[in-house]
């Protein structure tokens, strides 16, 4: 092919419209038989050396590229919200209208044994915290909701929290609450309560997304 530049430009326009790199052969199948796509190659790699899109080869094929050190642009940094189960649902329910509760008292109202894991993601994800600990044998821990959970549901303060059916109506809280339930008397803590031990943490599993 006589004019190199018009080469170069067929080949340019080859591989910014491909879906993926191209070989030689690929190129030669829809190029002039007479171009050089060698020396075309060789040309437009030059060309584009140091700019933000470079041609590379990978794998025996041919493809324009983001520049290595401007990698960091094209990444996104997304936030997903993460679903709750239903018993993490059920178990915050119970958080925010018993409190303070333990786990023993999680498990009396839900009725099943309460899971390790669905607290933690609840401690994890600010919406649940360990407040101290019962005036009772054993001296459990006791459980509260935070200023996040109440960020979160847009609620000004524990004593504003709606009744059971309300909140049930606004989709806050996905669960039959018993007809009783009734917003929590934050000022039944320091009766009922002792500060947390030196020493006293959650411990984190990673298996509570998936339980029921």
């Amino acid at each position: 092919m006589g004019d190199p530049a018009a080469g170069e430009r067929m080949v340019e326009a080859l591989l910014f419209a491909a879906s993926g790199p191209l070989s030689e052969e690929d190129l030669a199948r829809r190029l002039p038989a007479n171009l050089d796509i060698n020396a075309a190659l060789g040309a437009l790699q030059r060309l584009y050396a140091g700019r933000g899109v470079e041609l590379a080869q990978v794998a025996g094929r041919w493809r324009f590229q983001t520049a290595a050190d401007l990698e960091h642009l094209m990444t996104e940094e997304r936030t997903e919200a993460r679903r709750l189960s239903k018993a993490a649902l059920e178990t915050l329910a119970i958080v925010a209208y018993h409190q303070p509760v333990t786990r023993a008292d999680i498990e009396m109202i839900r009725g099943v044994q309460a899971s390790k894991g669905t607290l933690d993601v609840l401690l994890e994800l600010g919406l649940v915290r360990m407040r101290g600990r019962r005036r009772a044998p054993g001296r459990p821990i006791t459980y509260g909701t935070t200023d996040r959970f109440l960020e979160h549901y847009g609620v000004a303060s524990l004593a504003d929290l709606p009744g059971a059916q309300e909140m049930k109506a606004a989709g806050l809280l996905d669960l039959d609450l018993p007809p009783d339930f009734a917003p929590p008397d934050p000022s039944r803590a320091a009766e009922e309560e002792d500060p947390l031990d030196a020493g006293d943490a959650p411990e984190f599993h990673q298996d509570f997304l998936g339980e029921s």
